[in-house]
């Protein structure tokens, strides 16, 4: 080996051994730091500054929602600048909104003086280290829960301590425990959850294939990826709730105590199928009929000579294909007109995959009396432009005291608010 690449390569190895050195020592550090709020310790961790709420990129938002189309009578308006914005949680007590992630963060957000716009935006337990902390969920006591890719964290009265660097936090699932971590993947990571009118925690578990082998059906089975498990709310006497879903990234209980979810639907099978799903669990282990149907009932290729379950349950609703429905929420506030009361609305994060894009917008699906569900139809939309350029990709949705709704955005890195006025 020449001396002057020899000299290089030494040059580099040292930087990169003390680089690992110094990860090694941050992760024992943060796990050190949960450790110590769980001893409800100071981690001696200081907080970050807030996230802007002004400037360039809060005008640039503001410039695309005066092209974004709702129904006449309403309006939608910027309510928060928040990085990476995905999961929706509103405190139960004062209204916070919390934030989830595809990333590292957890983002709270605060309007102090009620006037519907935030006030600040800052990184949540900003000590700890999360792993795509995608789904947040509140208890109606007040705890937050955080479900990570492979872990999941609560924090009881997350909604006082969060003005602390240093929150009182638990352990509901350990590191590794939510699934096996031979199935951990960059695939359908985002999870998602819910905490039940039975006070039992709901989790979706997106599986990692777009069509998983069949070698693998016993072990998903079993820990219930590709489905929903629940478990109580400190993480015992867990159990697959529902199964044949292939990832779900939203979920709601309606007032009857049914649980609803969208589901993504297979990939690589044409623009126009499969369907993406809503679908209606109303008794435990129900089965949605994912991996034979890849949406609807178009049949998947790999499992198309298989027999399907006998009890397979139809979606509710069936979504425009590849539109990536993933946040969706029962809407149970008061100030919408009644036409929405009770019906679902869900967030399409907009295709990736398809020749013509679509998506990118609120839809609404009404719900009938007799438990039906209506055509899907467009609530709020025009993030995708004509030459087919995201503006931005709605996420989740969540509502505040006041019945507005809340519209998370990943790619702009906001959170819209759509109200009503008279």
């Amino acid at each position: 080996m020449k001396p002057l690449l020899m000299a290089l390569l030494a040059a580099v190895a040292v930087p990169a051994a003390a680089l690992a050195q110094q990860e090694a020592g941050d992760t024992k550090a943060k796990v050190d730091n949960l450790e110590k709020l769980q001893g409800f310790k100071p981690t001696g961790v200081a907080e970050p500054p807030p996230i802007p709420q002004t400037g360039r990129r809060a005008d640039a938002i503001n410039r695309t929602l005066q092209k974004i189309k709702v129904p006449d009578g309403f309006k939608i308006e910027l309510y928060a600048v928040v990085p990476d914005a995905r999961g929706l949680a509103v405190g139960p007590n004062a209204g916070v909104v919390f934030v989830g992630t595809r990333k590292s963060k957890v983002y709270t957000v605060t309007d102090r003086d009620k006037d519907r716009v935030a006030d600040e935006v800052k990184v949540f337990a900003p000590g700890l280290d999360f792993k795509i902390p995608n789904g947040v969920c509140f208890s109606r006591d007040g705890v937050l829960t955080i479900a990570e890719q492979n872990r999941v964290l609560a924090f009881p009265a997350a909604e006082f301590f969060y003005e602390s660097p240093d929150v009182a936090a638990a352990v509901v699932v350990k590191q590794g425990e939510l699934i096996p971590p031979s199935e951990e993947s960059y695939n359908h990571t985002a999870r998602m959850c819910r905490i039940g009118p039975d006070g039992k925690l709901y989790v979706s578990l997106g599986q990692p294939y777009n069509v998983p082998p069949k070698e693998k059906a016993d072990l998903y089975a079993k820990t219930g990826i590709g489905g929903i498990i629940r478990m109580d709310a400190d993480g015992k006497n867990r159990e697959v709730y529902a199964t044949g879903i292939r990832n779900s990234v939203g979920m709601d209980f309606a007032p009857d105590k049914t649980l609803w979810f969208t589901d993504n639907q297979v990939d690589g099978m044409g623009d126009d199928q499969p369907p993406g799903e809503l679908n209606q669990i109303t008794k435990p282990g129900q089965n949605f009929g994912f991996p034979w149907y890849g949406g609807g009932a178009v049949r998947t290729v790999e499992y198309k000579d298989a027999t399907v379950p006998a009890d397979v349950v139809p979606p509710k609703a069936e979504l425009p294909p590849h539109a990536a429905d993933l946040g969706m929420i029962v809407y149970k506030g008061r100030s919408f007109p009644e036409k929405y009361r009770g019906g679902v609305f869900t967030a399409e994060h907009g295709s990736w995959n398809r020749t013509t894009p679509i998506g990118a917008r609120v839809m609404y699906v009404p719900v009938n009396k007799d438990g039906t569900a209506g055509k899907p139809e467009p609530f709020a939309e025009g993030w995708l432009t004509a030459d087919g350029e995201y503006l931005g990709r709605p996420v989740d949705l969540a509502t505040l005291p006041d019945g507005s709704l809340l519209v998370s955005d990943d790619t702009a890195g906001a959170i819209y608010r759509i109200s009503y006025e008279k």
